[in-house]
Parts: C-alpha cells; structure tokens; sequence
C-alpha cells in the first residue's frame, strides 16, 4: 500500500524521503562522458523530432533504449541504426563493446523495424524486442547467440495482435531462473497493456493486464525487470509507478516513489535502478529527471543521480541503465548518441 503525502512518500509505513529526491544524496561522481570507442560509421545529421536540435554526426548511435552487460564485462547495446529506425539501414543495430568500451562486434542489420529493448540471460544469450512492425518485420522478441544466431522468435514478425502468439508494441522481456519468459507487450497508444507468460520453449502459458490505471492495469508499459525473490517489476510509465507482481500474474504493490520509469534495472544485491527522462511541469510536475536509486526488497529510495543542465520543458536521453560488478553505471544517452559511465564517489 502506497501512500504520497506532499513530499514525503510512505511505503508500508517507511518513510522513503521528507523532502524530496533532489535532496538525496548523489553517490556518484560527474559522468565521463562517451566511453564507447565507436568505429565510424558514417553517421549525419538528423532530427528527431519537429522543432528538436539535430543530433550532431560524431556520435556511435541514433536512439538507442536497449542495453545489457553480459557475464564477462562485455556492453550489448540495441540501436536504431544511427537514427529513430533501421527501416532501409544497412547498419547492424546490436551491438557489443568490451569492458574498456572497445567495440567488438554488430549483427543484426536488415532484421528490425524498431529497436526498443535488450536483455541478456543467464546463458549470456541476447533478446531484443522490435516495438513496431512494417514489411513483415517487427512487434517480436527474438533470441540470439551471442554469435548473432537466431535462437527463438516470439510473435509474427510485422503481424500485430492480442492473442497467444502475437505482440502489438513488446517493450521488454525477461527470463527467470527456470527458464520461464515475461514480455512487457504495449507502449501505450492502440497497442496492448498486457504481461505475457511464455515457458522456456516459447509456449504461450498465460497473460494478464489491461490498459488503465487501477492495480494491475496498465498506461504505458516501458519495460520489465526480475528481482531475487523472482517478482516482477513492471515499468508502468504512463501511470508514473512500477508494479509489481509475482510469476503468476497476482498483483503485489505498486510505486510510485521513483517517478516517471522510463526503465527498471535490478542487480544482485537487489539495488533498484529507476530512470527518468519524461517528468515535466505537464507530465509528472513536482519531479525532477534522473536516475533514481533504492531498495527493491522494500522500497525506500535512497540515492537520486540528477541530469545537469536540463531544460525542464524538455525530455532527455536517459532512457536506460546498466550496472556492473562494482556499481558502475553505464547510461546512453540518445539525444547525443554516447555512452555515459558514472563511477561512485
């Protein structure tokens, strides 16, 4: 039961904070700023949006929202082929650097529509999510070697749908210890507001939510994450919290005390990590973009990461966030098309 008072937030009767993430403490020290060693590619300039600042061609990326770390250290990064789609791109959008941001290798390319999120499994397998579909591409996830060989497509690749075999938006995606596979499918709008259950072979076993704002509904699903207990936080970003549900589908809590989540990142020590790149005067007023740290075991919140310089009218590039072994965290960022690393203080 959650429970927001001014700014003091309750979680089972815990204060989380008294006077709001801004003044929390920020465990990290400034971000050094592109990290990755991209080769050329030979990227220009482009807007993304009407009326946004084009993004300058020195950059490694277009929008890229899907990140991982595979056991070795590696960074895999989804990209949308150097701009906001791979449609008629030769390039490859996924993409893996080594831990010293060396880029290693791509594949990929001419198989997606747009990229959107990317996982790694506990067999350092690679899954993908492509959110929007054309050509007989896209509203799939798809599994990987880490050689770049399908494994498994889940969904009809550029068929839209509700059913037990089809996708309308999918947005993330998870595998549990057992091998059982949760897909975030929707990204608001007329797509689906759903969680689907499949078993380690790809059968459909159930799935749960609609579009809404009471428990286990869903506005705008934008992504899925797995604790050590083996619950289930969804990134409900259109509702500005994060639920959270078991492995059946039964509704548990939802927060609201770590913002607009554009993403739900969980490490071993269950150390949660929320960003937030949306919140403004009109979507989320009262909260600051950043990236918001805490407890996934209950709740409190504990660290906030602030982006510098922002324009609050104004989204930013903090879709996503990777953490390694030691705390570092690795954030790209899409407006400039980089790779952010923020190591502790």
């Amino acid at each position: 039961m959650l429970l927001k008072l001014s700014t003091a937030v309750l979680v089972c009767g815990v204060m989380v904070w008294a006077e709001g993430p801004q003044l929390l403490p920020n465990p990290y020290q400034p971000p050094i700023k592109g990290w990755e060693k991209m080769p050329d590619r030979g990227l220009k300039d482009w807007a993304w949006r009407p009326g946004a600042t084009k993004m300058p061609a020195a950059r490694s990326f277009g929008f890229a929202t899907g990140m991982a770390m595979d056991r070795k250290g590696n960074m895999w990064i989804f990209d949308r082929c150097g701009e906001n789609t791979c449609v008629g791109s030769k390039l490859d959008p996924i993409i893996e650097f080594d831990p010293a941001g060396k880029f290693l290798k791509g594949f990929g390319a001419g198989m997606f529509v747009w990229p959107f999120s990317l996982y790694i499994d506990r067999n350092d397998n690679i899954w993908v999510t492509d959110n929007e579909g054309q050509d007989g591409k896209g509203h799939t996830v798809t599994e990987f070697t880490p050689e770049g060989k399908v494994l498994m497509t889940l969904g009809k690749p550029g068929v839209a749908g509700d059913g037990p075999d089809t996708f309308n938006r999918p947005s993330g995606v998870v595998v549990a210890p057992d091998g059982d596979i949760f897909v975030s499918d929707g990204k608001g709008g007329d797509s689906n507001a759903r969680i689907v259950k499949f078993s380690k072979d790809g059968k459909f076993i159930k799935s749960w939510g609609k579009k809404g704002s009471g428990p286990g509904e869903f506005g705008e699903l934008h992504g899925i994450a797995m604790d050590s207990r083996g619950r289930l936080f969804v990134a409900d970003r259109g509702n500005n919290r994060i639920e959270i549900f078991d492995r059946e589908g039964n509704f548990l809590d939802q927060w609201a005390q770590f913002s607009r989540p554009t993403a739900v990142v969980i490490d071993k020590n269950d150390t949660i990590y929320v960003p937030d790149n949306q919140s403004t005067a009109t979507t989320h007023p009262g909260w600051p973009q950043g990236i918001y740290i805490g407890n996934a075991k209950d709740g409190k919140v504990t660290g906030f990461i602030p982006i510098p310089d922002l324009d609050r009218h104004e989204e930013r590039g903090t879709e996503n966030v990777v953490v390694d072994a030691q705390g570092t965290l690795y954030v790209v960022d899409f407006d400039l098309g980089r790779i952010n690393k923020f190591v502790k203080k």
